[in-house]
């Protein structure tokens, strides 16, 4: 048996896929979001300007978070300790908790290491603990609610993206007295949709059925506290659980649930994911605390990406680029080809400064590669008029067709 051999075909065929992942070697410039300084292939740093960050709202530079974070580190120190059982349950992570559920109108809230961590966690845990559960799962759901999904043993049934009659016809089919659990996102992040919250959870309601809402993409952007799209379609009250992460909008790092008490406290008691995992630093969750608590009273933030998203998908649709129906802060650019995307993405950095992450497959059904803009709350008209100048040039020299 030749491993090398193996690993090399498998490394290869991404490279003949042109899928193969390359990560930036970038440093942010504190306080100056979304500039950047760029370490790959240079004898020194080169500035560019980063476009598709999830920092949606630069709150990772936001002197209240900064100083929390500071105050935090010269307060307790830099780990957590521990697990949440042996020692690592900190005042910081309690306090975090209380303002979680409450920003979601929850009982109680659950603190995981991230995003990932908590969907998987969460919904492999729930599957185990309900005696022969049917999942229904968007055909679109992140890759950790999936994971999640297929590490519960559970039977699943997944329905057509957004696409009610198909869930519902699912929904008919099992015995009534089936658990059942419908599990999608908020906001779809690839494509910048958003799901019909209150028609799904009427049908819920209709099969008895539990509501799993991933709302990472939404948390901090939507709603008037930053609740997300359930808050903000007031629908929070008729989600069972409700998931999110502190890595996007509110800038730093982790994951959560958001549920009633037994809920929270089943997963707490039984999930495998949570219990033997150390948590979070504190300085980590101070940081939070204070992005959570900044945007439950600001709409500043919110209001101006928002603002900056809808200028960058106007500038695009009227220099004929392909960008996506979007009705979100997502402004995707359709490219439909994994080479090209790669291909345009490089120049983008090389030539222009500007970085932008090609969007392939598996993220991505193949055929559909894609560049995924996100404007934030610093990115002004002059540096989205650059970009868009940018991108013609280099459609026109790839000889790729633009809209008339």
């Amino acid at each position: 048996m030749n491993y090398d051999q193996i690993f090399d075909q498998a490394i290869d065929r991404l490279h003949s896929e042109g899928r193969y992942r390359v990560f930036i070697d970038i440093l942010r410039n504190k306080g100056a979001y979304p500039n950047a300084r760029c370490f790959a292939g240079h004898n020194g740093p080169k500035p560019i300007t980063v476009w598709c960050s999830n920092d949606y709202l630069a709150m990772g530079q936001h002197p209240k978070v900064v100083e929390a974070m500071e105050e935090a580190l010269h307060d307790v120190g830099a780990g957590s300790g521990g697990t949440r059982n042996i020692g690592g349950n900190t005042h910081y992570h309690v306090d975090l908790e209380r303002e979680l559920a409450d920003l979601h109108g929850k009982e109680r809230a659950l603190l995981f290491t991230s995003g990932y961590v908590s969907n998987d966690t969460t919904l492999s845990t729930l599957g185990k603990l309900l005696p022969g559960c049917v999942i229904f799962s968007d055909e679109l759901n992140h890759a950790s609610m999936i994971a999640g999904i297929r590490n519960s043993g559970c039977e699943k049934r997944v329905w057509r993206h957004n696409d009610l009659a198909h869930l519902e016809e699912l929904l008919a089919a099992e015995d009534e007295n089936t658990p059942k659990l419908i599990a999608f996102e908020s906001v779809y992040s690839m494509d910048g949709d958003v799901a019909p919250i209150h028609a799904i959870c009427d049908l819920a309601d209709k099969y008895n059925a539990l509501t799993y809402i991933d709302e990472v993409h939404a948390v901090g952007m939507y709603g008037p506290r930053g609740g997300g799209i359930s808050e903000r379609d007031k629908a929070a009250d008729r989600i069972t659980i409700i998931e999110g992460t502190l890595g996007k909008a509110f800038g730093v790092m982790g994951g959560y649930i958001a549920a009633d008490e037994k809920i929270v406290d089943c997963i707490r008691s039984y999930a495998p994911g949570f219990i033997f995992t150390t948590s979070l630093s504190p300085v980590l969750v101070a940081g939070v605390l204070a992005s959570v608590r900044h945007l439950k009273g600001s709409s500043t933030e919110r209001d101006a990406q928002q603002a900056a998203a809808a200028t960058l998908k106007t500038m695009f649709r009227n220099a004929g680029l392909p960008v996506m129906d979007s009705t979100t802060h997502i402004v995707p650019l359709m490219v439909g080809d994994p080479v090209k995307a790669k291909k345009i993405s490089d120049i983008l950095l090389a030539e222009y400064g500007v970085y932008v992450q090609p969007i392939n497959f598996p993220t991505v059904p193949r055929g559909t590669e894609r560049l995924r803009f996100t404007p934030g709350p610093a990115h002004d008209e002059a540096m989205m008029r650059d970009l868009t100048k940018a991108l013609v040039e280099i459609w026109d020299r790839l000889e790729m067709r633009l809209a008339a």
